[in-house]
């Protein structure tokens, strides 16, 4: 029971909520970190400082400036004004309560009244210097008016170092110089210089920073005119111009004056030439690594290669080698079948001749040895294989039976094959009598197959209706007034095709004596008459296709307009003269026009 009321409070106090109103000092130092976008960190050395700043406070002396007495009020935006509040050592450093306290020890020591009361003599008005000490706390004090007093700071150092200074000694050259110029960053937290085994993030880091700096210096101080002096409106508008574009001029001639300050640093940093060499062995070390890895792929793909190459040449020379086996095997097998004919050969030789060729006469037994030779000679092994056994087993009689047997059957197959060729000549003499449409009986004269033959040559196979063109043709040029139909010249050219070469020859040498005979010219009346340019030796000499192709190409290159063209296409085609080559495109010219002209008639009748 106790457990359970337990229990139930519970539940009812976690249902209940309750509104919390955030006071005190932790929840304004939340507020402030929160407007500041600063952690809690910082904070703690925010309080840190001001620790530390109240300790300075405590222990901070006052040093009088020396010519303080000496000073123009008038001139007092020329003064020093922390050197007149005797703070010349802390300057921009010094708190608001350093300034008042040091305030208010000058103000005790030099007030007129104090001065006056002591017997010494005071200026009237603004023209005492106790003004210029009114000037300097008025300025120190607002954080404004203090903030461009800093920004001209008379005791800072604004030089940067040169090349030369810095190569030598650059940490100790250019690390104070950066921290001198860090008191103008916006930012609070400022990278350090570091030194020599800084990492490249945080050299990087560096100079990131100085690269984008972001300075609060500003130079309202410095300004000519004071707008406050002016009687209108207007004037007021021209010296804030005035002012402005002065102020511009000033920020940028800073801003160069920094990033002149880090364009030499970067120079002269020795982290960053060795950074470089790194990044340099870094990138010929990918570089080699790259051509190593490409050299050792180029080596595998020539291995691969070598090694395909190698396969191929083994199976090749495999191939070979079996090829070679099976050749030998083969021959070998030649061999043995050569040796087991030549001795059935023999061994019918023998059987025959221990019969005495069976008879008694000497004729005939001459007769029936040649009869043997000839079995020899075309009986294969397995004829010969069982004609010996019948001579080995049988007597005399069957076996001159079984010899005739042989014989009559060779005698037989030959007749069979010598039918088919005596054939078709059986067949032609009725051919010839009435396909050619009353041409045969005037037969073929060895002109007309000379022009059958050139005709032939001239038309080759693929013309549109070639035989009917072939034989307008021959009807033109034929000198035996003939004519003669495409069936004919079929006919005679397939009869042409089935003669031996022998007779073909005979057909081309008849024709080329009757051209000599014909074109033969007349014996000279003198016996040491020169024969003339027209009919001399090499114009009776035929042009073969090399020299063909010389001049169809040489007539390509040397078009009519060329000067000298003949003799330029004779120089072309060796072993031809002039006459020779113009003559042989004459020959050209009217074989091309007679080729012309039959197509021409063919194709006109076709038409009909």
């Amino acid at each position: 029971m106790l457990f359970q009321r337990i229990r139930g409070a519970l539940k009812a106090a976690t249902s209940v909520r309750v509104q919390v109103e955030p006071v005190g000092r932790w929840f304004e130092a939340y507020v402030r970190r929160r407007s500041r976008n600063a952690s809690t960190s910082f904070q703690e050395l925010e309080e840190e400082q001001e620790s530390s700043e109240e300790s300075d406070d405590e222990d901070f002396q006052v040093q009088e400036c020396p010519t303080l007495r000496t000073l123009d009020p008038k001139d007092w935006k020329n003064q020093d004004h922390y050197a007149v509040l005797g703070l010349p050592h802390l300057r921009y450093r010094a708190t608001q309560k350093q300034i008042k306290a040091a305030h208010k020890a000058i103000v005790l020591k030099h007030h007129p009244d104090k001065r006056k009361a002591a017997g010494e003599q005071i200026v009237e008005g603004d023209n005492d210097y106790f003004t210029c000490i009114t000037k300097a706390v008025e300025i120190l004090s607002d954080p404004v008016k203090r903030r461009a007093f800093d920004s001209v700071d008379p005791t800072f150092d604004n030089a940067v170092p040169s090349k030369s200074e810095g190569k030598e000694n650059f940490f100790q050259v250019f690390g104070p110089v950066f921290e001198r110029n860090a008191r103008w960053s916006s930012k609070k937290h400022i990278p350090k210089l570091g030194t020599l085994v800084s990492t490249f993030e945080e050299v990087d880091n560096f100079y990131s920073f100085w690269y984008d700096f972001d300075s609060w210096r500003e130079f309202s101080y410095l300004d000519e005119e004071e707008k406050e002096k002016a009687e209108c409106r207007d004037e007021r508008r021209w010296i804030e111009k005035q002012n402005r574009a002065s102020r511009a001029q000033r920020k940028k001639e800073e801003m160069n004056r920094i990033r002149t300050l880090v364009d030499t640093a970067y120079s002269c940093d020795p982290r960053i030439k060795k950074f470089k060499e790194e990044e340099k062995a870094r990138k010929e070390s990918e570089k080699k690594a790259k051509v190593e890895a490409k050299k050792r792929e180029q080596e595998e793909r020539e291995k691969a290669r070598q090694a395909e190459l190698e396969a191929a040449r083994l199976a090749r020379e495999k191939e070979e080698e079996e090829a070679k086996q099976v050749a030998l095997q083969a021959k070998k097998e030649k061999d043995i079948q050569k040796k087991a004919i030549k001795k059935e050969r023999q061994k019918l030789r023998t059987s025959c001749k221990n019969w005495n060729y069976f008879t008694d006469n000497e004729v005939d037994s001459v007769k029936m040895m040649e009869e043997v030779e000839k079995l020899c000679d075309r009986l294969e092994l397995t004829s010969l294989q069982s004609l010996n056994e019948v001579l080995a087993s049988g007597s005399k009689e069957e076996s001159k039976a079984a010899v005739e047997k042989q014989v009559h059957f060779l005698l037989g197959l030959h007749s069979m094959s010598a039918r088919p060729r005596s054939t078709p000549s059986s067949r032609r003499a009725p051919q010839g009598g009435h396909g050619g449409g009353g041409s045969a009986g005037k037969g073929w004269s060895p002109d007309d197959l000379q022009l059958l033959i050139k005709a032939v040559n001239l038309f080759p196979a693929g013309t549109n209706a070639r035989w009917e063109v072939i034989a307008n043709y021959m009807n033109i040029h034929s000198t035996s007034g003939a004519k003669r139909t495409a069936k004919d010249v079929i006919n005679k050219a397939k009869n042409l095709q089935r003669l031996d070469p022998n007779q073909k020859d005979e057909i081309n040498k008849k024709a080329f004596e009757k051209f000599k005979k014909e074109h033969a010219c007349v014996a000279p009346s003198i016996d040491n008459a020169v024969p003339s340019e027209r009919f001399d030796e090499n114009s009776s000499a035929p042009w073969t296709t090399e020299e063909q192709k010389l001049l169809e190409q040489a007539l390509k290159s040397y078009p009519v307009s060329t000067p000298e063209r003949w003799e330029k296409i004779a120089t072309a085609v060796p072993g031809r003269t002039k006459k020779d080559c113009m003559k042989r495109y004459k020959e050209l010219v009217e074989m091309v026009k007679a080729k012309k002209a039959a197509q021409e008639q063919v194709a006109a009748k076709s038409k009909k």
